[in-house]
């Protein structure tokens, strides 16, 4: 169960972390609390799973890495948490996840490789393929055209007068995050 300060501190944290050098203290000074109950409170949260993940969103074009490639494969299902595992090792594999196969959408396991052209992109998929023997199985290879708006998850709470309210991340499909 989450309290009326639980909720205030998701709201601050939900757009990003102040890019500063102590980002705790200063959502502490927006919530009027120290900053080791906010380190203590999104702890818990995150234990209990209402938080699944602090991570950094890089803007990747501003770093020039404009050659960015979804690759999507279509492995049995016994082997995802494996071939992830593998998969999510590699420095220049940003995102490595399972979604559900759909029937008119047979690929099963995503990962993200950014470079900064296509030559370097594709070179890098030959190394993943052949070091993890993934030849055998079906993928397609798309890059992106565009760069769409990058951001964490969105709460909103579901009865605004109810503390004991549940929050509602505003994602997309689940999709299972492996090799954190």
């Amino acid at each position: 169960m989450i309290d009326t300060k639980d909720r205030q501190l998701l709201e601050h944290i939900q757009l990003g972390l102040p890019v500063c050098t102590r980002p705790y203290l200063e959502i502490g000074r927006l919530c009027d609390m120290p900053e080791a109950e906010v380190i203590e409170r999104l702890t818990r949260l995150k234990q209990q799973g209402l938080i699944k993940r602090m991570g950094v969103i890089v803007k990747h074009r501003q770093l020039g890495y404009r050659a960015n490639a979804m690759i999507v494969w279509n492995v049995p299902d016994n082997l995802i948490k494996q071939l992830g595992g593998h998969i999510s090792r590699f420095p220049f594999v940003t995102l490595c996840y399972q979604r559900p196969r759909q029937p008119e959408w047979p690929y099963n396991l995503y990962c993200m490789i950014h470079g900064k052209d296509k030559a370097t992109v594709l070179k890098q998929l030959e190394q993943l393929v052949d070091a993890c023997g993934l030849s055998a199985f079906d993928r397609e290879i798309l890059f992106s055209r565009r760069c769409f708006k990058q951001r964490g998850a969105i709460y909103k709470n579901t009865a605004p007068t109810d503390v004991g309210a549940t929050l509602v991340a505003q994602q997309p499909e689940a999709a299972h995050l492996l090799g954190d």
